[in-house]
């Protein structure tokens, strides 16, 4: 038990931080917008380790089935952790295009930043760095047809008519989703995987043991861990609401920097993780990971969200903006591109990367 306390003292210590929290959250609100602010950076700080256990365990079930279940039990997670922010935020929001902006913001982070980063410091290392075309091929398909009809085509749905194109978006990216699914974990699942070669095994150190499945290893103990992180990350995100929206009304901050928050806890452990992957030269880990955590973003998020707006009989606003249309295209075809041969380098990255650098500036500009 010790020991276990020790390995998941950030979940104890957000537990407590979630308790004070709500002892102290109307004290906090009515301190003024300084102190919610301050509070509401703090509470993000605190998701993000949590969220970072939650990736770590979720690694630990990926390494026990290997790829592809195994990128696609981390990018799940990933995504369970941003639809659960997304609706807490949603209930205490007023902002229509949230869930737009959100999604908007994941596929610029995870494709130029997450696999632009990867990519341009596994190739100052390695080099060229191998794996399966076919992932890209497949991913940068799925990511634009699932885009195009839920972010694009809106623009053009008379509002009168929104609930019928929301119930067929619905059916639609589960249908895409369905047979992505059965794709990656059935017969075609070689997509998505590659073969390196297999470095030797390293002896023992003198007097050690070799590693074994014991608590940290633990198939319970990571399912557990995953649980009860969703749980607290969900209850941290209803108090960072409450505090942030204090801290920032009238500040004249982007209206799309709560959706770029969102969208940069949910990817925090994923960035830690294809950055490892990428400077061990594997970077089969680090496509699978940047770009199916986009598909699952839009691919997931989207009918769940959609789904409560049906409920609700409040639309939220699909439709990207001009340029955020450009700027997605433009990622989408140096993806294409990048991603067509089977090999990175350094140079891909760094095209990824200043796409990502532009999606910031464009933010901070309010656009």
């Amino acid at each position: 038990m010790p020991s276990l306390i020790r390995q998941e003292k950030f979940l104890l210590a957000a537990l407590l931080v979630a308790i004070g929290a709500y002892l102290v959250e109307h004290t906090i609100l009515e301190a003024g917008k300084t102190a919610a602010l301050l509070a509401a950076v703090a509470l993000i700080l605190v998701i993000v380790l949590v969220s970072t256990r939650v990736a770590h365990h979720a690694e630990i079930l990926a390494h026990k089935v290997g790829d592809p279940y195994g990128t696609m039990i981390l990018t799940l997670s990933a995504v369970a952790v941003e639809v659960i922010i997304l609706a807490i935020l949603m209930s205490d929001s007023n902002s229509p295009t949230l869930v737009r902006d959100t999604i908007y913001s994941a596929v610029m982070l995870d494709i130029n930043g997450i696999l632009g980063l990867a990519a341009l410091l596994g190739g100052l290392r390695h080099g060229e760095q191998p794996y399966n075309d076919n992932s890209g091929k497949t991913y940068g398909v799925m990511i634009l047809t699932a885009m195009g009809i839920s972010m694009v085509v809106p623009e053009f749905i008379p509002m009168d008519r929104w609930h019928y194109y929301s119930a067929f978006t619905i059916c639609a990216m589960i249908a895409l989703y369905a047979l992505f699914l059965r794709m990656q974990v059935g017969p075609h699942s070689y997509f998505f995987s590659y073969s390196y070669p297999r470095a030797a095994a390293k002896p023992p150190a003198e007097g050690g043991h070799a590693p074994q499945d014991g608590a940290e290893g633990s198939t319970a103990k990571s399912i557990t861990v995953i649980l009860i992180g969703v749980v607290l990350i969900g209850a941290l995100a209803e108090f960072m609401s409450a505090f942030m929206g204090t801290g920032l009304a009238g500040s004249g901050a982007p209206p799309a920097l709560m959706a770029v928050v969102v969208a940069g806890i949910s990817a925090a452990p994923e960035i830690l993780t294809a950055l490892r992957a990428a400077l061990r030269n594997r970077m089969q880990a680090v496509v699978n990971i940047a770009m199916g955590a986009s598909l699952s973003t839009v691919i997931l998020t989207v009918p769940v969200m959609e789904g409560i707006a049906l409920y609700t009989g409040q639309p939220f606003v699909m439709a990207m903006t001009s340029v955020q249309t450009v700027m997605v295209t433009i990622t989408l075809i140096a993806a294409a591109i990048n991603l067509n041969d089977g090999e990175t380098n350094a140079i891909e990255g760094m095209t990824h990367f200043v796409l990502f650098a532009t999606f910031i500036m464009l933010t901070m500009l309010g656009l």
